[in-house]
């Protein structure tokens, strides 16, 4: 029952997280909110570590949340789950692409998907963005934002927009900064 039960969540969370794996971070966070097993702050743990494991990471963070649950078997069935309605919709359009293309019905639905995905993406980088820098437990107004975190976070912005070196670089160096700042 619990395979299948983290088969089903999965499976709903790859039928409506719609723009790829960091849409489905809002609907994470909401099972987070509704399982024991499960909290915000591992989920991102899971995205900084599916951010630097190779592969897709909707899919990757589907595994760790998985493993998680249910071992294993648990990580399997999570990332199955996650890819399965992309697997069914893909053979279907891939048999209906021709009609697609030309059907004026099937071209609004994708002109009012791409404003959806939009907002997922948006929701989940401020849900991280939350979750990296903003200070829960903070007793003070000025202790809300983590200073350190904060200035990490400009840093690396900055070079990543400035320099565009391959992401490997910045994920080794937030690694070394995080262990020699203590976070």
């Amino acid at each position: 029952m619990r395979l299948l039960l983290i088969y089903l969540e999965f499976f709903k969370i790859g039928v409506f997280a719609v723009g790829g794996g960091l849409a489905t971070l809002p609907f994470l966070f909401r099972m987070a909110d509704n399982y024991e097993w499960l909290s915000r702050e591992m989920i991102g743990n899971f995205l900084a570590i599916g951010q630097s494991s190779p592969g897709a990471i909707g899919v990757n963070v589907a595994a760790q949340t998985g493993f998680q649950y249910g071992g294993v078997s648990g990580g399997f069935l999570a990332a199955l789950g996650l890819v399965s309605p992309a697997i069914v919709v893909i053979t279907i359009a891939a048999r209906m692409l021709q009609s697609f293309r030309d059907n004026k019905t099937a071209i609004s639905i994708f002109s009012g998907l791409r404003p959806a995905a939009a907002g997922l993406l948006a929701a989940a980088g401020l849900g991280v963005f939350k979750l990296a820098l903003y200070n829960n437990d903070a007793a003070n107004w000025h202790e809300i934002l983590r200073l350190r975190e904060c200035v990490m976070f400009a840093v690396f912005f900055l070079l990543i927009y400035k320099l565009k070196s391959h992401p490997v670089i910045y994920i080794a160096a937030g690694a070394a900064a995080g262990i020699l700042l203590r976070l």
